[in-house]
């Protein structure tokens, strides 16, 4: 691997981690451990994990807590040469957060059989209609990422039914 792959590659292990680190906080919180962080420049600019229950909000993913967080520090919805980084594939709503918001790169971890638009069950970032591109990697970390929804799940459904 040559010294600028092997620098993005470790760069992208970076901030994945710390979607990690948020997606650990949703699973304690009791939300599907998803986490996202928005990076530009090499500084963080938004953070956030699923709050889906907490806040009664189906829009309330990771991915558009992220984007807005960072674009509420910034002062612009518009942000140009920012990657999103998160640990599940983005599914439809977030992928068009994506492309409205204008982030360059989408790095994430695992990938989504049932529910992500990015290449699992649709590209909807591959030939939009907006002039607007999106770079996209795929499975970094993506081991990890999947043993912790894996892991959620799992005990989920030994602990049997909440009500």
């Amino acid at each position: 691997m040559s010294e600028g792959l092997l620098a993005g590659f470790q760069s992208h292990e970076r901030w994945l981690r710390a979607a990690l680190e948020e997606a650990r906080m949703a699973a304690g919180e009791g939300e599907v451990p998803v986490g996202a962080v928005v990076v530009r420049d090499g500084q963080l600019l938004g953070r956030g994990h699923n709050r889906v229950e907490a806040l009664q909000d189906a829009t309330a993913h990771a991915e558009i807590l992220a984007i807005g967080a960072a674009s509420e520090r910034t002062g612009e919805w518009r942000l140009g040469g920012a990657t999103l980084y998160v640990t599940l594939e983005p599914c439809i709503m977030c992928c068009g957060a994506l492309l409205l918001s204008r982030v360059e790169r989408l790095v994430y971890g695992a990938p989504d059989p049932r529910a992500g638009a990015v290449g699992s069950t649709a590209r909807l970032l591959h030939g939009n209609p907006y002039r607007h591109g999106v770079e996209v990697v795929g499975g970094v970390l993506a081991d990890e990422c999947g043993r912790l929804l894996s892991d959620f799940f799992r005990q989920r459904r030994e602990s049997g039914p909440t009500c």
